[in-house]
């Protein structure tokens, strides 16, 4: 194993643990700052997709911590406890964001239906990574495993690559009806709920790093000839 390939493994993994950091120590920051309209994040959503005629869209709330995220198969926004009941920038911040993804589901938008699409592709990329180690391992297919692990590893890539644009407009969108519906208001709230979203909005940009780091990690012994012996 290389020293580039040292770096690629372990500043990949490196990277995704401190944005994970970050967007938890953001959202414990925020989650003290109130918003002064004093709804909480279940009724910012509601008032959002009705403002954009939406009415089919059910609010869900979930135990999971930062387990916020739309399901557009079932027509479900799902929010945590602390943001579903919360009344913090930080809460009513995710909830915007969260509703943005409706709004875009809504409008058609074109990289949330790509994402759509490549997301059963991207579960099977996902399972063959977890697995085909070991099993290059055991059986001594080595350079056959190699082969296989870049082509799950471009799927996840490209997926994350897909995602990116997806994301921040939802921010943008969720930024911009928050001021425009006055759910937030003073410098101070804007602040919070930018720095939020945007720490957010890094670990999707970790995520496409290091899914890209990790391809080439797999990539390099099969370019320089090393069979990783």
């Amino acid at each position: 194993m290389t020293l580039i390939s040292v770096f690629l493994f372990f500043g990949t993994l490196a990277l995704s643990l401190w944005a994970t950091w970050r967007v938890k120590a953001a959202f414990s920051k925020y989650s003290q700052v109130p918003a002064s309209s004093g709804l909480c994040g279940a009724e910012v959503a509601q008032r959002i997709m009705m403002a954009n005629a939406i009415h089919d869209v059910q609010i869900v709330e979930s135990n999971e911590l930062l387990g916020d995220h739309y399901d557009p198969l079932n027509r479900r926004l799902v929010l945590s406890s602390e943001n579903f009941r919360g009344t913090s920038t930080a809460a009513v911040g995710v909830a915007a964001h969260e509703t943005g993804h409706a709004i875009q589901h809504k409008m058609a938008y074109a990289p949330l239906n790509m994402r759509m699409a490549a997301a059963g592709l991207a579960g099977y990329a996902n399972m063959a990574v977890a697995f085909l180690p070991i099993v290059g391992f055991m059986t001594g297919l080595l350079r056959p495993m190699l082969m296989i692990m870049c082509i799950a590893w471009g799927v996840i890539m490209l997926c994350n690559l897909i995602t990116l644009p997806v994301e921040f407009d939802a921010s943008n969108r969720a930024k911009k009806a928050l001021v425009d519906m006055g759910f937030i208001r003073g410098q101070a709230e804007v602040v919070a709920v930018n720095r939020v979203l945007d720490a957010a909005a890094l670990t999707y940009v970790a995520a496409f790093l290091t899914s890209l780091g990790y391809l080439l990690f797999f990539l390099l012994p099969l370019l320089t000839g090393s069979r990783r012996d």
